[in-house]
């Protein structure tokens, strides 16, 4: 089930979070990550975010700030069950165009968003991590 974020999901999702960074940028420093937890913390009870839950726990999560999606991120074990695409779709529901930034080395997710159909806008070397980073935009009515 999606539903709307509420305060109590806060340690489940912030758990989700950091777990999701580590293990898909492993080219970036774990400390760039743990340093910024409790920024994301801060910014998650500001954001637009939907939890999914099941089995009696949080597995997954998008969070958005306009059309920005910040990120979609799944708990390790339950990756690959649709969860990811189910999340996503339901924000393409409530917003016609969605930007959002990916490391270029963090093929998973950037192969995940192109399904999708997101496309590439640009390029760019984000100056935190020295890491390729793409913007990628989709909008209703493109495939």
């Amino acid at each position: 089930m999606i539903r709307k974020f509420e305060p109590r999901d806060i340690e489940p999702v912030m758990q989700i979070w950091l777990s999701g960074n580590l293990q898909a940028h492993s080219f970036v420093p774990a400390a760039y990550w743990e340093q910024n937890v409790p920024l994301v913390r801060k910014q998650l009870l500001q954001a637009e975010v939907y939890v999914y839950e099941a089995e009696g726990g949080i597995q997954g999560f998008a969070g958005l700030q306009a059309d920005y999606l910040a990120g979609i991120f799944v708990k390790q074990s339950c990756r690959s069950k649709g969860i990811g695409h189910q999340l996503l779709a339901h924000v393409k529901q409530l917003h016609p165009s969605l930007t959002l930034n990916v490391y270029q080395k963090n093929r998973r997710a950037a192969a995940f968003y192109r399904r999708e159909g997101f496309s590439l806008v640009s390029e760019a070397t984000d100056e935190a991590t020295g890491e390729i980073d793409c913007i990628m935009r989709w909008r209703a009515g493109q495939s």
